[in-house]
């Protein structure tokens, strides 16, 4: 192709819009043995590809744009895009529409470009507005340029209410929101309306044109996409608004730009109009005059960039983008997308040491080039260059088939609003221009059919989304339709849409008919009437699918509602059993009683099966009769509590096992813990679902309460949250967690370890402490009683000796201040380690037990763990456990009353300051990292979880350090609280069987105003009791006579209980005189004796 006007005629057709200049260039180029002709959208593109498809052939002519390509091997003419055109190949005719856009900033130089270097070998067509010719004779000195009048004539009619605006009209709105406003409105006063947008894909917008054109609605709304070229019985134009958003700013309308607009009114000889809306202001005179008369300023400079680029480097490449023009009427264009793009993955630290080649960079340069149609330009396009630019030059140089396979599958979505498909739509259109470059990718062919069939899909989807919203065309055409006692032709695809008569009503759901949703209710009689009539066509062979689909088919949904066919068909209601609901077919238009029992059945037998499946462990333990009487009786309340028990309400049942029944509940998979029982196959997640739902059935709830994460062992309770519920799961309820039942089992065997630990570190230091010495002689003795150094057995046998004898006490020195170790006082709790993994791995599973109904009775349980339980607890290893061998290690781990140990000491807060925090005292732990880590809480939160099984807690202090403690609650507290409980329960129960049995009450006013006030003048009042006390008496002091007499009344003992005994109040600290009973003459190797022996001679 030659770059000069040498080659061959060059011609430019001006003229305002609407007078045939494309036309004519057509023809011209139909006229020739080749051709091509660019045009400046791709909907224009599309249009009159297919008018020359129609003319020529398929195989003669070729589509080629930006997200387009359909080129036959022999194709002879080329209908392109301004931005597509192959200028490497020579053609006899090349035309170039709308060339007036080369004053456009953001597409401007495309044209421009066009301008000065694309010919035809033999004739070159430039079509565009009168305004550009002075810049086309200074460019282009041997042009010949021809005009082209309009035959019809344009006039202003001023504004008017877009409610009355005649038929055949397009009103023009410059963003999606105004054109969907106005279209809204048209649609309620005449019936629905056309769509017309640029981001509109060419299927879509012709389907829209064509119910204008057929008259199928007589208004169009549209953007400013209808003044390219698009061909319409337009008669009458109306602009909502004169203020359009350029890309940058808000700016008006230019007078070239309103006439570009305003000229589709008319067509060929019939005369148009145009105006403005009520809410738009009329146009200006000077305005409406250049409109008519088609005199507008012209142009002195159109938009330019350098073509010729150097690939050398990226600083040379960007040194030829930025090079000035070299003509006066050419004007550098500003920085594009491209352009920024390129200055921003060029600087990206990981491509540097990819562009040191010409070949790379020129790669790099078309990367950029990819457009974003979405028009926004944001990091996620920039994002998507860089990941392009990264896999074609790695490896094979080619994009991997996975990664655009995942980019792709995000677009084949066709639900939404109509925004969100025509962002799917702009989405695809990048796909597809990329799938047009082979030498990126392997199977371009492949892509570009799947991009293609997407496209189309979305569009066909867009344009019934748009037909719904803005045209009401069912009403008319159902009704005429059910007049007629004729079949009505209808299809439910597989996705279950429903269309009759070509009409889109709504889609089945199982048995069920769900119509669109639809802005007024006029037609919904209809639509329902025509929807069911077709409907029944189809219903025996829906019910025979639905009989005979396999049980995969079937779910259950949050509800725990069985649906099928995409929607619920029947719903679950409770029954004497909770694992066997009752199950209802849900009510339908479409089935009688018969269908609805064949529906019933048919579920009735997947809920079954899929119970049994679900908890088939539960289910099996429940099916097995051989079983003996205790085992029965525990399989039968597990399965009313669906495989999770609290131990507390079945303690005494529980003691009454024998070996045979523990053995039997052993085979069958049941664990008995110290605070619950269940079966572990019940706490993974499936399971954990599926009784949720049978317990909201139970228990007449509409929705499931919040479930804990898959894999997580325990969650925070949700405010409000039903506590039984969650223990009913198996996931206990302890302040404010829910911890899944084993896991409680694990925690409390670490604690229990935790507190043996302690007691055995501190009974070892004791014993230690308190190993017998071998006795010394007597004269050691004294001289240790005078050296201060004598122990309080040594002072105290030296001091009966001396006081026997007459002799007095030697001073002893004073001792030297010796602080005990810590570990005297107290072993450190040894760190548990994690307990071993339980042999199924149970995720999110609860247990059933109400904790916060009983923490007392949990430590109960927890009194009766067996003592041979190793350190590492093992979840499997969790075994029922009897009161008769838990005793010895509830002595030994319990603090009763007698134990002084139990409470701490409560030194003075000046000591404690002095000499730090005090060591432990026995039968005291603190909450190790395992026992954090296991249950997935804090220090503060794991006191109310340890408070909750029963342990006494001690906040941080100054005499025990700034972490908590605990330490099991003595036996008689528990007894106390679980004594105060039952007689509140107890009390409780009477005050409500009193309230039952209670007669009606006289009105109490009533009742003391007519009862008899008994006579109390003979009697003395109390201050006269009180006062006539004997002289010099207390002045209370009462009578002798008005004092109880003598044996009137029960003993002191049953009233104030038994007199306490007598304790002396004084006395030194260390007597120096024997004042315990003599048990016996001392043996006589003792010192005592030699010492007796020495002092009388041998006398007794």
């Amino acid at each position: 192709m030659s770059l000069t006007s040498a080659a061959g005629r060059l011609t430019a057709v001006l003229g305002p819009t609407n007078t045939g200049k494309t036309y004519l260039a057509i023809e011209r180029m139909l006229g020739h043995e080749s051709g091509m002709i660019g045009f400046p959208l791709r909907l224009l593109a599309r249009e009159n590809y297919d008018r020359i498809v129609k003319v020529k052939g398929a195989s003669q002519v070729a589509l080629i744009t930006g997200e387009e390509k359909i080129a036959p091997p022999g194709a002879r003419y080329f209908v392109c895009t301004v931005e597509s055109m192959p200028l490497d190949r020579q053609v006899s005719f090349l035309a170039v529409d709308e060339v007036q856009m080369a004053a456009d900033p953001e597409r401007g130089h495309f044209f421009t470009d066009r301008i000065l270097h694309a010919r035809g070998t033999h004739e070159t067509m430039l079509l565009g507005a009168d305004t550009i010719r002075p810049v086309l004779n200074r460019l282009l000195p041997d042009i010949d340029i021809v005009a082209r009048p309009r035959f019809s004539k344009l006039a202003y009619a001023g504004p008017k209410k877009a409610t009355r605006l005649p038929r055949r009209s397009a009103v023009v709105g410059f963003s999606a929101s105004e054109v969907y406003a106005i279209a809204e409105l048209i649609r309620r006063q005449r019936g629905g309306t056309a769509i017309v947008m640029g981001a509109l894909s060419p299927r879509t917008r012709n389907a829209q044109v064509d119910m204008f054109q057929s008259g199928e609605v007589d208004y169009l709304v549209a953007t400013d996409a209808i003044g390219m070229g698009l061909n319409m019985d337009v008669n009458h134009v109306w602009f909502a608004s004169l203020r359009k958003y350029d890309g940058r700013t808000l700016r008006p309308l230019r007078n070239v730009e309103l006439a570009q607009i305003a000229g589709r009114a008319g067509r060929h000889m019939n005369d148009g109009t145009f105006g403005t809306t009520a809410e738009v202001s009329g146009l200006e005179p000077e305005v409406v005059e250049a409109i008519e008369n088609h005199r507008f300023d012209p142009l002195r400079d159109v938009q330019w960039r350098n073509s010729d680029l150097h690939f050398h480097s990226v600083p040379a490449l960007v040194a030829s983008l930025n090079r000035p023009p070299h003509h006066a009427a050419l004007q550098r264009v500003r920085e594009q997308d491209d352009q920024l793009a390129l200055q921003t993955l060029s600087t990206h630290s990981d491509f540097l040491p990819r562009l040191r080649t010409p070949q790379r960079v020129k790669l790099l340069w078309e990367v950029c080039q990819v457009p974003d149609f979405r028009k926004t330009m944001t990091e996620e396009h920039t994002r998507l260059l860089g990941q392009l630019f990264e896999h074609l030059t790695q490896g094979g140089e080619r994009l991997p088939e996975d990664w655009i396979e995942s980019h792709i599958k995000r677009l084949e979505h066709y639900d939404g609003d109509i925004d969100t498909l025509m962002a799917r739509i702009a989405h695809v259109r990048t796909w597809t221009y990329i799938s047009h470059r082979p030498d990126w990718i392997q199977r371009s062919v492949h892509w570009q059919e799947r991009t293609r069939s997407i496209e189309d899909k979305l569009s066909d989807v867009l344009h019934q989304r748009l037909t719904q919203r803005f045209v009401d065309r069912r009403a008319a055409l159902l009704v005429r339709r059910l007049r007629d006692e004729g079949e009505m032709t209808s299809s439910v695809a597989a996705a279950g849409e429903v269309s009759v008569e070509g009409e889109h009503l709504g889609r089945i759901e199982g048995f069920r008919f769900v119509p669109d949703a639809t802005e007024g209710h006029a037609d919904q009689k209809a639509v329902l009437s025509a929807a069911l009539r077709a409907l029944r066509q189809d219903l025996p062979a829906r019910l025979q699918a639905f009989t005979n689909s396999p049980d995969g088919e079937l779910v259950f949904d949050s509800q725990l509602r069985v649906c099928w066919g995409g929607g619920p068909i029947a719903r679950l209601l409770p029954s004497g059993d909770v694992l066997a609901p009752k199950v209802e077919a849900l009510p339908s238009d479409l089935l009688d009683g018969p269908a609805r029992e064949e529906v019933r059945k048919r579920a009735a037998t997947w809920v079954e099966t899929r119970i049994r499946l679900g908890l088939s462990e539960l289910m099996d333990a429940r099916a097995t009769t051989e079983l003996p009487a205790g085992a029965r009786g525990i399989i039968f309340q597990l399965c009313e509590g669906l495989g999770v028990l609290a131990r507390r309400p079945i303690e005494d049942q529980l003691a009454q096992l024998n070996e045979e029944d523990r053995k039997a509940l052993a085979r069958l998979g049941v664990r008995v813990g110290v605070y619950s029982l269940y079966f572990p196959s019940m706490l993974k997640p499936v399971p954990i679902r599926l009784r949720a739902g049978l317990w909201m059935i139970a228990n007449n709830r509409e929705t499931i309460p919040p479930l804990p994460a898959e894999g997580r062992t325990s969650m925070d309770l949700p405010q409000g949250a039903e506590r039984e519920f969650y223990a009913t799961i198996g996931y206990l309820p302890l302040g404010d967690h829910a911890i899944r039942a084993d896991m409680v089992e694990r925690l409390a065997a670490m604690a229990r370890h935790a507190v043996r630990e302690s007691r055995e570190a501190a009974r070892r230091t004791q014993q230690q402490q308190q190993q017998p010495k071998k006795p010394e002689a007597a004269p050691v003795v004294a001289e240790k009683v005078a050296a201060g150094t004598a122990s309080a057995d040594e002072i105290s046998e030296w001091a009966i000796v001396a006081a026997a004898f007459g002799e007095t006490e030697p001073t002893p020195a004073e001792p030297a201040a010796e602080a005990a170790p810590e570990e005297a006082v107290a072993a450190p709790v040894e760190a548990v380690s994690e307990p071993a993994p339980a042999e199924e791995t149970v995720a999110d599973a609860p247990a059933i037990e109400t904790v916060a109904d009983a923490p007392a009775a949990e430590v109960a349980a927890a009194a009766e763990e067996t003592a041979a339980e190793a350190p590492a607890i093992e979840e499997a290893k969790v075994e029922e456990t009897t009161v008769e061998e838990a005793a010895a290690e509830e002595a030994s781990v319990e603090t009763t009353a007698d134990e002084p140990a139990a409470e701490a000491p409560a030194p003075a807060a000046d000591e404690a300051r002095k000499t730090g925090p005090r060591p432990l005292p026995p039968g005291w732990f603190r909450a190790t990292p395992q026992m954090m880590s296991l249950v997935g809480c804090s220090e503060p939160e794991m006191a109310n979880v340890l408070r909750g099984l029963g342990y006494r807690v001690h906040p941080p202090s100054e005499e025990h350090g700034p972490l908590y403690a605990f330490s099991v609650k003595p036996r008689f507290v528990r007894e106390r609280e679980e004594q105060r409980e039952r007689q509140r329960l107890q009390q409780r129960q009477q005050r409500d069987q009193r309230r039952r049995e209670r007669p009606e009450r006289p009105n109490e006013r009533q009742f003391f105003a007519d009862s008899p006030r008994p006579d109390r003048s003979q009697e003395r009042t109390k201050d006269e009791r009180r006062r006539d006390g004997p002289p010099g008496g207390p002045p209370n002091k009462e009578r002798r006579d008005d004092r109880r007499p003598p044996g009137d009344g029960p003993p002191r003992e049953d009233r104030r209980g038994p007199r306490p005994p007598r304790r002396d109040s004084g006395g030194p600290a260390l007597r120096l005189y024997a004042t315990t009973e003599k048990k016996g003459d001392a043996a006589a190797d003792s010192p005592f004796a030699k010492l007796l022996e020495l002092k009388l001679g041998g006398k007794k």
